[in-house]
């Protein structure tokens, strides 16, 4: 069975800023996220993304204790099914939260080396140039680590 991928805004944002959104619906099956994140978008959910909303609103009420409502909802949505479950999250303390909980978590350039591996685009480093001209920015240990997988 496939995981139910569930993504955060940040990489939302990213790919449809570059024009390259439709990365997620090629690479991944299910992609999921929530209302809260949708706002955070600012711009029309494709309708490939379903929106679901996390059942366990104390949860959600207990990361925005230090989250944002757009990461603390997405996690509480991973934590209803964690085995299940692929977070999408950039953010440095929402990613600690998420694997504090035991999530599985990828970021935005491991989206795009999956990408790259399923022939979804060719070559992961422009891809990233896209992105830093558009001022999103990224570690470069993260950044080095992906290229070298990517073989670029």
């Amino acid at each position: 069975m496939d995981k139910v991928i569930i993504s955060d805004a940040s990489c939302l944002i990213a790919l449809f800023e570059i024009g390259k959104i439709h990365i997620l619906k090629d690479v991944f099956t299910q992609i999921v996220t929530t209302q809260e994140v949708a706002l955070e978008f600012g711009h029309d959910i494709p309708s490939w993304i379903s929106i679901k909303k996390p059942v366990n609103d104390i949860t959600k009420n207990e990361l925005e204790r230090v989250l944002d409502s757009g990461e603390a909802s997405a996690i509480a949505l991973a934590l209803e099914n964690p085995s299940q479950s692929i977070l999408i999250i950039d953010e440095k303390k929402g990613r600690k939260v998420a694997i504090e909980n035991h999530l599985e978590v990828i970021g935005t350039l491991r989206v795009l080396l999956l990408a790259k591996e399923k022939h979804v685009i060719l070559s992961v480093k422009e891809t990233i140039t896209e992105l830093a001209k558009r001022n999103f920015r990224f570690s470069q240990e993260i950044i080095k680590q992906i290229l070298l997988e990517a073989k670029e």
